[in-house]
């Protein structure tokens, strides 16, 4: 037996400091609700998770571009919508005025009113979103995921399209001029139905992007999720398991540092 080096009091010391270690990372863990609170926790999953979490806020960004899109999309249908119904009227006009029984006064009231809507239409095309402009016929390339891609979504074209702004020079003031000015409206109907039918397909890919991006960010979210949550049952008992072997620990340092004493027997 010796004094000078108490082995047993050095492995209780070692196995204490570490018991006491394990506690304190258990306490950080269920305080923080955190398994990485450090990288030396886990420096690889620490990586990955940082990985996961800047490819979520890519694709949130990402999807804060569609849902933008989809608004620029929808405003321009709602102004479609009234031009719509303006060129409906103005086709009503054109062939209220080819009745012979009208005179040149009703047809001049006709004139009055399809001048009013063909300018309407006129002044739709000047409208812009966010100072975007909506019916300049450009197309605009919307970034629909973290890795930069992106959508065409085709523009509609009010601005200069002759089959729209040829409408502020027809008249109705002859029957005449009216049965020209119904062929020009029924081909702006036509070329409506197709400018909103291509906002629909703008809008319906749009969407099927959004809803993929926000089901890619739940996974990513639910992968993090293993990485960097605890499980608070699993640390719950570990904090209890090492808060039992500090208290052993504890208690068997003082025993071991008390062994050396028993020397004093011999002495005496």
């Amino acid at each position: 037996m010796v004094i000078n080096t108490n082995l047993s009091a050095q492995s209780s010391a070692n196995l204490l400091m570490q018991s006491e270690q394990q506690l304190s990372q258990s306490l950080q863990r269920l305080s923080s609700g955190s398994k990485i609170n450090s990288p030396a926790d886990d420096s690889a999953g620490l990586a990955v998770s940082m990985g996961l979490t800047a490819e979520m806020g890519e694709n949130t960004a990402a999807s804060d571009n569609v849902n933008d899109a989809i608004s620029f999309n929808q405003t321009q249908d709602g102004y479609l919508q009234q031009v719509s119904n303006a060129l409906d009227r103005m086709s009503e006009l054109a062939v209220q005025s080819q009745d012979v029984t009208k005179s040149a006064s009703d047809r001049s009231l006709y004139q009055q009113e399809f001048n009013t809507l063909a300018n309407y239409v006129n002044n739709v095309a000047t409208q812009s979103f966010n100072g975007v402009s909506l019916f300049d016929g450009a197309d605009l390339y919307v970034t629909v995921d973290s890795g930069g891609d992106t959508f065409q979504n085709v523009g509609v074209n009010l601005a200069t399209s002759t089959t729209y702004t040829t409408l502020a020079d027809d008249s109705v003031a002859t029957v005449s001029q009216a049965q020209s000015a119904l062929t020009d409206v029924t081909n702006a109907i036509s070329q409506l139905a197709s400018d909103r039918a291509n906002i629909g397909t703008n809008i319906e890919t749009l969407t099927a992007y959004g809803n993929q991006l926000s089901t890619l960010n739940n996974n990513l979210s639910a992968a993090n999720s293993q990485i960097m949550d605890v499980d608070v049952a699993q640390e719950s008992t570990n904090y209890a398991k090492y808060n039992i072997l500090v208290q052993t620990g504890t208690a068997m340092l003082a025993q071991a540092n008390a062994l050396p004493q028993s020397v004093l027997k011999l002495l005496s």
